[in-house]
């Protein structure tokens, strides 16, 4: 796809995050009013320490593309950062990772038990929320994410280091551990605005296939990101044995003799960065990072594709931004 001029969402997303932040502030304000001080700290590193915004913003342009224009929504889209948030605190603990978005990982600074309980809390709010603004029918599709969710990071434990992991095994996991929440994001806006069941479902096609180009993307950054844009470590995923889709389509078209060189690398002490290196020069000379790339464009133009029933809205401003988020996801460095 042509990727677009993306300064006008730049400007649309920082005013819409400023609005997301204020509804968050103020919905904390109430939750964690008499509780521990420690806790209000740790949540508030958390939430408050950077961040894209993107599960908000996308509930926001999905709603309001069906006609919603209830300020309501700015809590309704905090829960999805909550629930990001905590997604992330949650990974770090499993991890030990050292940095998140440039900066100390929550787990680091604060501890395993602190950073586990700040999860459990802003999942816990983030279900809440949704229940509220958006009914038992959106509190369905929201728990259908989460679960299918915790089945992807479990499926994923299960391929580690697995040579005889296929690509629609790559691609189940990543729907769940990134698609079906991005999906959810979308589906749940159009609840929240009383959309019809066909919006409903070209938002939720939308956002599966953003949310499986995003995480495309993201494989590609840990081989190929900068520390300083990513705010983590590159080779995480190298690192932990996980096979992602650059690496798939190398090994596609690799001979055995390199299969099983590369095979010996997985196998070894991964935290050699000799051997980091080795993986991305055998990636980048079988042309898997182009070809992975090929796909999250792919994947972009179906998202874009979509959106088709909304050709006619008047709403052309949120149509426009959810275009552009899908050459946000292709040109994102971080």
């Amino acid at each position: 796809m042509n990727i677009p001029d993306q300064s006008a969402l730049r400007s649309f997303a920082g005013r819409e995050a400023l609005r997301v932040e204020a509804a968050m502030r103020a919905d904390l304000a109430e939750a964690l009013a008499g509780c521990d001080p420690l806790l209000v700290e740790v949540i508030d590193y958390g939430l408050f320490g950077g961040g894209k915004r993107i599960r908000p913003l996308l509930a926001i342009l999905a709603a309001r593309l069906c006609g919603a224009a209830d300020p309501a929504l700015y809590t309704l889209a905090g829960a999805f950062e909550y629930l990001h948030v905590a997604t992330l605190i949650h990974d770090d603990v499993i991890d030990q990772a050292r940095a998140r978005r440039g900066r100390e990982a929550l787990c680091r600074k604060y501890g395993t038990a602190p950073a586990i309980l700040a999860g459990d809390w802003l999942h816990a709010r983030s279900l809440y929320l949704v229940g509220r603004c958006a009914g038992s029918e959106g509190l369905a599709v929201f728990c259908r994410a989460t679960t299918g969710m915790v089945d992807g990071e479990f499926l994923q434990l299960r391929h580690v280091a697995d040579w005889a992991l296929t690509e629609a095994e790559y691609f189940a996991i990543i729907e769940r551990k990134t698609a079906l929440l991005i999906a959810s994001t979308c589906e749940i806006g159009a609840i929240f605005a009383g959309a019809a069941a066909e919006q409903r479902r070209a938002l939720a096609d939308y956002g599966n296939r953003l949310g499986t180009a995003f995480q495309v993307i993201d494989d590609l950054l840990d081989y190929q990101g900068d520390a300083g844009n990513t705010g983590k470590q590159v080779g995480i995923d190298f690192r932990e044995g996980k096979l992602t889709l650059p690496l798939l389509r190398a090994l596609a078209v690799a001979d055995d003799s390199e299969r099983a060189a590369i095979a010996s690398l997985f196998a070894g002490d991964r935290r050699v960065e000799s051997s980091l290196e080795r993986v991305c020069r055998f990636i980048d000379a079988h042309r898997g990072f182009g070809a992975a790339r090929q796909t999250a464009v792919q994947l972009a133009d179906e998202a874009v594709a979509a959106l088709a029933p909304f050709a006619g809205r008047e709403d052309k401003e949120s149509l426009a931004m959810l275009h552009a988020l899908a050459g946000y996801v292709l040109a994102r460095n971080k």
